[in-house]
Parts: structure tokens; C-alpha cells; sequence
């Protein structure tokens, strides 16, 4: 039986200093330009909390919106204005970045992180609303400190300052004296992801209402790697994101492939539940800090407020067949080979057309397609073009290619299979992902049937290969898998074998009491 997706939680939270000290353009700018023009103007072109809020792909990515609203909004969207736009969304939420801060101290489990004491009180009485946040993770927090710790700290002792409306307001110590690894800065980067696939978790939870107990395994896709100077990738997100969640009865590992990271981790998920390895298993993921502000320049270049501005995570359950949830179908997984070759057709032919057609199933059998999701507002003024219709382009080129369609139709196709990208530009969290949700509720509405997502990954990145990478998995409409054979559910089957051991039981008893007689 095919394993099932049950549910998504998806969450972004607004970190518009951390654009600031932390993205990679930004501290790279500072070390090679320190008086660029770029540095001067770019706190102007930051966006308050209520405009994050009211940008309408980020109202998509929590679930306030439909996909296909924004191709029906005026552009540029960053000029939408709302009066009282929403943090929570039927996914998740956008998380203000002083609660951020706070989450990032209760993630912390070895005292690095330390925050100013008014700081400390004012935020914990705010996160303390969250409907998602329990009082034993408040409980977590700990007390605040006086400023002059902090800043001896940060001056004395390299620790990586924390700031809030242009204020230092904490720090996050390094780990250990001499082991790079183990630096301020790696173990601030480290702390955020764990805290956004954290609060997706609870998310995760919330949407699903899955006892946090009955989770088995934990997958965690970032992009991140937590170790020390003797095995510095070989740490492990999941099961220390899942400890703060709660997930007591769960244990869990990392995967890894850059953006095409969290669609593997899928299909492992899925081939575990399906195994009968495990009953629940969960993929999460947190933001990256390097990215914040990545495309910031050309942003800042044609007057744009900076949209790189908030971090993304997410957290989907696999669980075993239910014989209502949609089903992972891992008969049709796309997969790029390493004798694939890089070029764009032939890496959407292995992913797309290859895994339908052998399984007999036409390109136009599919109803929508999720492959890279990026934001086009963000990508486009960078010069990176709308990464989302490049793929849809090419989809429907291969479907020309095989007679699937006319040549007149290939404009039409990208709105008809697919959808305007509205994820943020976080590396992992756009590729195919980010319409798990939806997903599910269409295929759950019976407005679809089959969705495919694809996930696609640069190793090259790493200098370890010149390969390219992706995944792809189909998404389908239950056919009653949850039910065994001849119509008989699980819950019968235990319930017969129940009732005849407690027969042969009985039967034991009175062949005991005739020998004994």
C-alpha cells in the first residue's frame, strides 16, 4: 500500500536585521566595500513587519491565498496594502522577528544564546499568545541578562550579536575556543534553522492534529550541516528540532542535496512508511541566514524594498495508507541520474516525461506540476528570469515534443498545469515543496487527481562535482489502499485475529482444567 501525505505546516518569519548582519551579499559587501553605496541605502529599503504581512505571496506560502490569486494581482506586488493583513494562515504563520530571537534562545540547549533582560520579558509575554507555543516550551526561555554582559561578550569573546529594530538586544557564544565549526557564527546559522523547522513542527502539528507521541521519525532537508573539527556535517536537526517539538517517542537523521534536498527526503519518508518501518514520519526543514537579502542589490538598484527579508521552513506527515489521503505513489519517481547530462531538457525529461512514460501515463495526465517556486518578483529583477514558467515552458515543449500537445497550445500550458511561484528565495523551501499543501486539499476536493513534484539541486555548488541533481515524486488521488484485500480494513483484520486468540485462549484454559480434572 502506497504510504499517504496527512498534512503540511508552513512558516516564514520576518527577519529584516538579520538581512542586515547576516546575509551573505550584505557581510560580504562590508568586508570587500565597506562604504558602498549599496550599505548606505539599504536600511531604507526595508520593509516593516505589516508589509511582510500584506505581501501576498507570503499570505500564498501560509495558506491565506490561493496560488492562482497572484497571477489575477495588479503588479508589483510589494504595493499591496492591507489594513490588518494576518499573521496566521490555515499552514502556519509569519513570525515577528523579536519572538524569532526568543525562539532561537529556547532551541538552545548549551547556554550560547543570551539575551538583554528587558528584551527577554517584553518577547516571552508576546510569544506566550502563540496559539502553537506551550507553556513547557516557554518554559525553555531562559532569564535575560544585563546589556554589559552582553556586550562584553560580543567584544571579548566573538560572539555573534543579536539585533531588533537596529538594537543589539543578545549574542549567540561560540561553542568552543579554537574550532571554526563550533564558531559564533556557525552555531547563530545553526540555532535559526532548528528554530524554524521547530515552530514547523508545531505548525505541523496543529494543522494535523497528530498526537506529537505518534511520531516515529524525523527527517530534516535544510541546507545547513551541524558537527564539529572531527565530522563537520555529521550532526543531526532532526532529532534536536524534534526534541523541542516534543516528539518524545521519535528518532530521526539529516538529507542532504542542496534544493533538491527536501524532495528526496520525501520519497524516503514515503518508502519508510510504506515498508511498515515506520507508522509516522515527518520532513522538515528550517531557514538559511546566508541567503537573506541575496538578490538585495538589484532590489536596492531599481528602488525595490529588499523581499529576501524573511526565512522560510516547513514540515509535512507521511503516515501509513488511510484510504482517504492522497497517496505517494512511488511507482513513478523521476530521478536524475548521474548519465543524465546537465542541460535543461535533458534534466526535465528525466524527472517529467521518463518516469510517466513508463508507467503509461501522458505529460497532460497530470494536473498541476510544482517545480522550482520561486517568487518571480524577487528572481526577475535580478536577472534570473521567472524560474517557475522557465520549467512549465520546457514541460510543455517536451509534451509537443511527444504529440501530446499542439505547438499553439504551449502558451496556454504554464497557467493550465501549473502556477505564479511564491516561495521565497531560501534555497531548498522553493523546489516543489511548497504546494504539498495545497495539494492535498485539491486532490482531497476532487479538483485534480495526480500532481507531480519536483525537486532540483546544483552539487556543483559543493566543488565535490559537476553534477546536477533531481527528484520527482507523484502525488494521487487515494484508490482505497487503506483497505486490504477483499475489502477487509486493517482495523478488522486486528480485531478478527483479537477475537481468535482470545479463543485459543479459552480453549487452553479448558484443556487445563480437564487434565487437571
Amino acid at each position: 500500500m502506497n504510504s499517504v501525505l496527512k498534512g503540511a505546516g508552513y512558516v516564514l518569519m520576518f527577519v529584516p536585521d538579520m538581512v542586515l548582519h547576516n546575509g551573505t551579499t550584505q557581510t560580504t559587501e562590508m568586508v570587500v566595500n565597506p562604504d558602498s553605496d549599496y550599505l548606505k541605502r539599504l536600511p531604507s529599503h526595508l520593509r516593516s513587519y505589516r508589509q511582510a504581512l500584506a505581501y501576498p505571496p507570503n499570505q500564498v506560502y501560509i495558506g491565506n491565498l490561493r496560488p492562482e490569486a497572484l497571477a489575477q494581482m495588479p503588479a508589483p506586488w510589494y504595493r499591496h496594502e492591507e489594513e490588518s493583513p494576518p499573521r496566521y494562515g490555515s499552514f502556519g504563520e509569519i513570525m515577528p522577528q523579536d519572538e524569532f530571537i526568543l525562539m532561537m534562545q529556547i532551541c538552545d540547549v548549551f547556554d550560547l544564546v543570551r539575551l538583554e533582560e528587558g528584551f527577554a520579558s517584553r518577547t516571552i509575554e508576546k510569544l506566550a499568545q502563540n496559539p502553537v507555543i506551550a507553556e513547557s516550551i516557554l518554559q525553555m526561555a531562559k532569564p535575560g541578562v544585563p546589556g554589559s554582559q552582553i556586550a562584553h561578550l560580543i567584544e571579548s569573546e566573538h560572539a555573534e550579536a543579536l539585533y531588533h529594530d537596529n538594537s543589539v538586544v543578545g549574542c549567540v557564544k561560540r561553542a568552543h575556543d579554537v574550532d571554526i565549526n563550533l564558531s559564533a557564527h556557525v552555531m547563530f546559522e545553526n540555532l535559526v534553522s532548528k528554530a524554524g523547522s521547530v515552530l514547523s513542527l508545531l505548525h505541523l502539528v496543529r494543522s494535523t492534529g497528530i498526537d506529537p507521541l505518534e511520531i516515529e521519525y524525523v527527517i530534516d532537508s535544510s541546507e545547513e550541516a551541524c558537527g564539529d573539527m572531527n565530522q563537520r556535517g555529521g550532526g543531526n536537526f532532526a532529532k534536536a528540532a524534534a526534541e523541542i517539538a516534543g516528539f518524545a517517542n521519535a528518532t530521526g537523521s539529516d538529507m542532504r542535496s542542496f534544493c533538491a534536498g527536501p524532495a528526496h527526503a520525501i520519497v524516503a519518508a514515503a518508502a519508510l512508511v510504506k515498508a511498515g518501518v515506520y507508522r509516522n514520519v515527518v520532513v522538515t526543514a528550517g531557514g538559511a541566514t546566508a541567503k537573506l537579502g541575496m538578490n538585495g542589490k538589484d532590489h536596492v538598484k531599481k528602488d525595490m524594498p529588499i523581499l529576501e527579508d524573511v526565512l522560510g521552513g516547513f514540515a509535512v506527515l507521511i503516515g501509513e495508507n488511510d484510504g482517504i489521503s492522497p497517496e505517494i505513489n512511488l511507482d513513478i519517481v523521476g530521478r536524475h541520474t548521474i548519465g543524465t547530462g546537465s542541460s535543461p531538457q535533458a534534466v526535465i525529461t528525466s524527472l517529467v516525461s521518463a518516469p510517466l512514460k513508463r508507467n503509461g501515463l501522458k505529460i497532460t495526465d497530470i494536473g498541476k506540476y510544482s517545480p522550482e517556486m520561486q517568487n518571480p518578483e524577487v528572481t526577475k529583477p535580478a536577472g534570473a528570469g521567472d524560474v517557475p514558467l522557465s520549467n512549465y515552458k520546457m514541460i510543455g515543449a517536451l509534451a509537443v515534443k511527444e504529440g501530446e500537445i499542439e505547438r499553439t497550445d504551449l502558451a496556454a500550458f504554464p497557467e493550465r498545469y501549473g502556477f505564479t511561484g511564491w516561495a521565497p528565495t531560501q534555497g531548498h523551501i522553493p523546489s516543489g515543496v511548497p504546494y504539498l499543501g495545497f495539494a492535498r486539499q485539491d486532490i482531497m476536493e476532487s479538483k485534480l487527481s495526480k500532481a507531480m513534484i519536483i525537486g532540483k539541486g546544483s552539487l556543483f555548488l559543493g566543488r565535490m562535482t559537476n553534477q546536477f541533481d533531481g527528484i520527482s515524486f507523484l502525488l494521487q488521488k487515494n484508490t482505497g489502499g487503506g483497505k486490504d484485500s477483499g475489502g477487509v480494513s486493517r482495523e478488522m483484520v486486528r480485531g478478527m485475529i483479537a477475537e481468535a486468540l482470545e479463543g485459543l485462549a479459552q480453549t487452553l484454559l479448558g484443556e487445563g482444567e480437564k487434565v487437571r480434572g
